[in-house]
């Protein structure tokens, strides 16, 4: 992993701890959640305070969430808030503790500018030893303070403000004022520098969880149901209406169509269609070249295209699908049939406009596990363990591209891949492999009863 770490493609944007007092916060507020403290003067932290040095000094990578459905926090800086979540077990975590490191940034900063803040991430479910478990988590909720306790001292403060307030002989409870001033003591001016952190909750209906091999959960579309990467009959019964290996390709399909999740590329508004199936498949062809012992080394789009050539008779499925798809996109040519049984049938894909979008690209980024950069950008934890099996040459090919062509501008990359236009009023039924009802009279059958607009879906 090397390659991916000088390059700033893992454990990039940490946040380096390496001044004393850091160090002394820091291991307080562990102290405080765990019981246990850190020998390390030097480390990194991700958004949670998660440190990979502290994990291997403890030989556990989960010091900071039990069991893996116990997500606790420390805070030492709001710069946190653009560091990854590294170990993640769960797709949403990163995204509620930025929401809430953003909602209290002024607090926060007020906070950490005198000491950590220790936190958790908190659900109904202390320990998923079934899958069925998982369905019980429905909301998560933060609860946060300094390890010196300042927002409760705050909360018991601004309760004696009130009192004070409100009572018309406060002025002469001499304990009553005793109390306030030695708490103030200890959180400063509240009207300056406010303390108070609101609780936050968020719901958890649709996720992506790394625990039993890897499972997506969606509860809240039209029809609900679970698809694992790992093996479906030891998941055991679960309280969802349907249950779909990653291998059952055309229910899969289907779900995402009924549910209106995903829509083909080259019907997508506002992006080069054609260049992004060129680009899938040039990984297709570093895949192959990689194989057959090339050298990628500065392989230009150029040379892939030679290489291409040059093992023209070997190229997958997944490249010829993509290659007749382009065709169709640039120059007109004859559509392709592409089913949902055809490999390249998810690679044409993208999530469709909406709050479970970045969900359902993570899920077709499994499903293509060749689109490198899609894997990368979408599921790092999988694009992780793919790379670690990779040849030598492509895993230096795939290190240089990421590198070299989506950290100089990943916004950009992210937009062109998965952006979305404003929906138009009246959208234009387009002309070709994913029509919406045209009847093609060369053919004689209806287009949409061979594959329909998310390609054939073949009917269970």
């Amino acid at each position: 992993m090397h390659r991916l770490i000088a390059r700033g493609l893992m454990f990039g944007n940490l946040v380096r701890v390496d001044s004393p007092v850091w160090v002394e916060r820091y291991n307080r507020a562990l102290k405080a959640l765990t019981g246990r403290t850190t020998e390390q003067t030097e480390f990194h932290i991700d958004i949670s305070g998660f440190s990979p040095e502290i994990g291997d000094e403890f030989g556990d990578p989960l010091y900071l969430n039990q069991a893996g459905v116990n997500r606790q926090f420390i805070l030492l800086t709001t710069r946190q808030r653009a560091a990854p979540l590294l170990n993640a077990k769960f797709s949403t975590s990163r995204a509620i503790l930025r929401q809430f490191i953003d909602a209290n940034e002024r607090e926060l900063f007020a906070l950490t500018a005198r000491d950590a803040v220790a936190g958790e991430l908190i659900n109904s479910v202390y320990r998923a030893d079934t899958a069925a478990k998982l369905f019980d988590i429905r909301q998560i909720t933060i609860e946060a303070d300094t390890t010196a306790g300042t927002v409760a001292t705050a909360d018991k403060l601004g309760t004696l403000i009130d009192r004070f307030k409100r009572e018309e002989d406060a002025w002469y409870d001499d304990v009553l004022i005793g109390e306030m001033i030695g708490l103030a003591k200890q959180t400063g001016d509240l009207t300056r520098n406010p303390v108070r952190l609101g609780k936050m909750t968020f719901a958890q209906e649709n996720f992506w969880t790394a625990l039993f091999g890897g499972l997506y959960i969606f509860r809240s579309v039209p029809h609900p149901a679970a698809i694992t990467a790992g093996d479906k009959a030891a998941l055991g019964p679960l309280p969802i209406a349907e249950t779909y290996a990653l291998k059952e390709r055309n229910e899969i399909a289907r779900f995402l169509k009924i549910n209106g999740l995903a829509e083909p590329i080259v019907e997508a508004r506002g992006v080069d269609a054609a260049a992004i199936l060129h680009q899938k498949m040039d990984f297709i062809v570093a895949e192959l070249a990689a194989v057959m012992g090339e050298s990628l080394q500065g392989a230009t789009r150029r040379d892939l295209r030679a290489m291409g050539r040059r093992y023209a008779q070997h190229l997958p499925a997944e490249w010829q699908g993509l290659s007749a798809l382009a065709r169709w996109a640039e120059a007109g040519g004859p559509w392709p049939m592409i089913d949902s049984e055809h490999p390249a049938y998810f690679y044409t894909l993208r999530a469709a406009r909406g709050p479970e979008a970045s969900l359902v690209n993570q899920l077709l980024a499994e499903l293509t596990p060749l689109d490198i950069r899609q894997l990368f950008i979408c599921h790092k934890e999988a694009f992780y363990r793919a790379y670690a099996g990779w040849p030598e040459a492509k895993k230096s090919y795939v290190a240089d591209f990421l590198a070299g062509e989506y950290l100089v501008d990943k916004a950009g990359t992210r937009d062109a891949l998965f952006g979305h236009e404003a929906p138009m009023a009246e959208p234009t039924p387009a002309v070709g492999p994913w029509s919406t009802g045209r009847k093609d009279t060369h053919q004689g059958f209806d287009v949409v009863d061979a594959v329909g607009p998310w390609g054939a879906v073949r009917r269970l």
